[in-house]
């Protein structure tokens, strides 16, 4: 399904991280789908609040710990500059749909990274 919101579609997502070769494009492919199917699933589900809204995040943010060893077989890691970036790029997305008052920790409260 095509992301419908202009500003999201238009989104270079994690581009800083795809700019430094300590990231391994293979991977970050894999981190921008999760980011891209997060969109797809709130533009389908359309949460109603925040809950429902934290739950999607979650659920993405669960994606993205599966994918520790897949940067650690790629020599790389998701450091402090990952780990800004990519809770970077779930506040837009809220802010994106309307959620302007999600915290970004809660965003991505299960995280293991």
């Amino acid at each position: 399904m095509p992301i419908r919101d202009e500003r999201v579609a238009g989104r270079a997502f994690l581009k800083p991280l795809y700019d430094d070769d300590y990231f391994p494009d293979q991977v970050l492919d894999r981190c921008r789908a999760v980011l891209l199917r997060l969109c797809e699933r709130i533009e389908t589900d359309r949460p109603a609040d925040l809950a429902a809204l934290y739950a999607l995040t979650h659920a993405a943010t669960r994606e993205f710990n599966g994918l520790k060893a897949a940067f650690e077989a790629a020599g790389s890691e998701i450091e402090t500059v990952a780990r800004e970036e990519i809770a970077e790029e779930f506040w837009f997305i809220a802010d994106a749909y309307g959620f302007t008052d999600a915290d970004v920790e809660e965003l991505i409260a299960p995280r293991e990274w």
